[in-house]
């Protein structure tokens, strides 16, 4: 029992330390971009040994790829799971959106969208690192997609609505609003594309009278 519980503790250290280091690489990251984590760096950071981050991460493209699946999980757990407990509809595929404007503007991670940040850096780039980011794209392209198409399917939206296309237009405004909200400091964009989006919404939805009128 006495080495089980010692285990158990060792355990339970070696994933706070986890958490720990993972909470700084996210919010370096999305500021600096992958590229700007180190082993030695968040060691000196968080004040802890190298060969102790060394032992939970190995490498420094390992470390990467761990902030990475960390920022995917904070990310569902912020945009995609509330919305996900709507049902298909385009109100959902509003509040899909929404969650993403309040993710970035409220500044989840310290520069905003962590996503746009590392596929901006990775995306001519090859190897691990970037399969995972082109993974992870790909996957919220086809996620989002795959909400319009259901709402589709339900009635919200017109039956010969081009769901890629709609799909496209929205990402690309939110995205908008997070770099020009980074680039200036200036949160009043976040505004403007939900407008932006809201009139997309309508003009392709069965019942523009079930969605806001205005954000």
């Amino acid at each position: 029992m006495t080495g089980s519980t010692h285990t158990d503790g060792r355990v339970e250290r070696g994933n706070q330390t986890r958490r720990l280091v993972l909470g700084r690489t996210m919010n370096i990251a999305s500021v600096e971009g992958l590229e700007g984590l180190s082993l030695g760096r968040i060691a000196t950071e968080l004040k802890l040994s190298k060969s102790g981050v060394f032992a939970l991460f190995g490498s420094k493209e390992e470390l990467q790829l761990a902030t990475v699946r960390a920022a995917i999980a904070v990310f569902a757990d912020r945009v995609v799971q509330p919305a996900g407990e709507l049902p298909p509809s385009a109100d959902q595929v509003w509040a899909l959106c929404r969650r993403w404007l309040d993710y970035s503007c409220d500044r989840v991670f310290a520069g905003g969208c962590f996503f746009y940040t590392v596929t901006a850096e990775f995306d001519a780039r090859s190897g691990p690192v970037h399969d995972a980011v082109a993974r992870t794209r790909a996957d919220w392209v086809a996620y989002v997609e795959r909400t319009i198409e259901d709402a589709r399917l339900t009635g919200g939206f017109d039956a010969d609505l081009d769901v890629p296309q709609l799909a496209f237009e929205i990402i690309a405004m939110m995205e908008a609003a997070n770099a020009e909200s980074v680039l200036h400091d200036d949160n009043s964009v976040y505004e403007k594309a939900a407008r932006g989006i809201l009139n997309r919404l309508r003009a392709a939805a069965t019942d523009p009278a079930g969605l806001p009128e205005r954000t």
